[in-house]
């Protein structure tokens, strides 16, 4: 057990000082796998960051919610409060909140804003989704369609009201008068971030009753249906299914339930497949690596062919001589590896730092890159170490 102890450590300690002795060659050699690890980390990091953060805003909106569009048919147009009521009852359904949509003109100070996005909604929106910044949300109390009270948003009390203090202020809506009784958070979802509202003076939310009859319509044709805590969206969407029918007479195309959980399911197989991908494609640069590692190892066994002759002459057994010129091409590939974890990490900061999203490095992809590098140090490591261990004595001797 000593003498093994005794061998490899001779053999690390000629390894690395040939490798401090050529320099130049070594690091040109590790150039290779640095880029391929680098870039292995880099990207998987990269693509796992932004499809966490993307799942992370999907997660926020839909988990335990199911949204509901149901235009109905030319016999029915949407669902009554009684269909709500129906909804409600369903098993698994904690909560059914109406959305209504539209836009209309604001008269606030005597000016005119054109562009205002109005949005109606219950207190069951309010009770499950953390919105207020101030003031209060909407309630029971508001449901009725003849109070009106509103939550504007911050674009609103920016650009009508000009920062100054939004509760307890009114404002005219569709011509008739609002009071301003909250103000909603900013909302930085991605969702947001992606919508055109650069034409808006800003949004509002309205009682749905006051929504429906601002926008002439009797029935609500969108809705989300909050799932209790522990149901299966999949359970209780069946359960709605099967309730829609009923309420449309099986009418094909009268309603269609969105269920995140699905698109999130196939994100996750999109993001491992694209993982995979960049993967392999990164892997080639570490191939290419290996190849330049087998390149010098090649190099380094002809350099030393008298030293590997002196030495075999004097007692060093084939399989000593192997291991030395292994443990070379090993210890090449995981300074370079340890190197391309560097670079890769560095990569994937700055990327996440540019596309706006939560960083974190990713120990599956460093163990894949450490894992490929010191493989390929092996591989590529071979051939070589067993060239130098096979060369004949006198032949080595007197080379010149």
């Amino acid at each position: 057990m000593r003498k093994l102890i005794y061998t490899v450590r001779q053999s690390l300690r000629i390894s690395v000082q040939n490798i401090i002795t050529n320099k130049m060659r070594s690091f040109l050699t590790m150039l290779g796998i640095i880029i391929g690890v680098a870039a292995v980390i880099g990207l998987i990091t990269l693509v796992q960051n932004a499809t966490s953060s993307i799942l992370g805003q999907f997660s926020e909106l839909g988990a335990g919610t199911l949204s509901v569009s149901a235009p109905g048919t030319a016999m029915k147009q949407g669902l009554t409060d009684a269909d709500l009521k129906t909804l409600m009852a369903v098993p698994g359904v904690k909560g059914v909140s109406p959305q209504v949509s539209g836009s209309t003109a604001a008269v606030y100070d005597f000016k005119v804003y054109d562009n205002v996005s109005v949005t109606g909604r219950n207190e069951l929106y309010f009770a499950y989704n953390d919105v207020v910044e101030s003031g209060r949300a909407l309630n029971a109390s508001d449901m009725s369609g003849n109070i009106n009270v509103c939550l504007i948003d911050q674009d609103f009390r920016t650009n009508i009201l000009k920062g100054t203090e939004a509760v307890g202020k009114t404002v005219r809506l569709n011509g008739a008068e609002y009071l301003i009784v909250g103000v909603q958070k900013q909302d930085n979802s991605l969702f947001s971030a992606y919508s055109d509202r650069s034409n808006l003076d800003g949004s509002v939310i309205i009682p749905y009753k006051n929504a429906l009859t601002m926008s002439w319509n009797k029935n609500v044709t969108s809705l989300d249906i909050y799932v209790e805590d522990g149901a299966s969206n999949a359970d209780v969407e069946e359960n709605l299914r099967e309730t829609l029918d009923k309420i449309y007479n099986n009418t094909e195309g009268a309603y269609q339930i969105f269920n995140l959980d699905s698109l999130m399911d196939t994100m996750n197989t999109v993001s491992s497949m694209l993982s995979t991908m960049l993967g392999g494609i990164a892997g080639i640069a570490l191939v290419v690596g290996g190849i330049g590692i087998m390149n010098m190892m090649l190099v380094s066994v002809s350099e030393r062919t008298k030293e590997i002759g002196l030495r075999k002459a004097l007692g060093a057994e084939p399989a000593r001589i192997q291991t030395q010129f292994l443990l070379e091409a090993v210890i090449l590939s995981i300074i370079g590896g340890l190197i391309g974890v560097l670079f890769g990490c560095l990569i994937a900061l700055i990327g996440a730092r540019l596309m706006d999203t939560p960083f974190a490095v990713s120990p599956s992809a460093i163990a894949l890159g450490l894992g490929f590098s010191a493989a390929v140090g092996i591989i590529f490591g071979w051939a070589p170490a067993r060239r130098a261990s096979r060369l004949n004595p006198i032949d080595a001797l007197r080379a010149e």
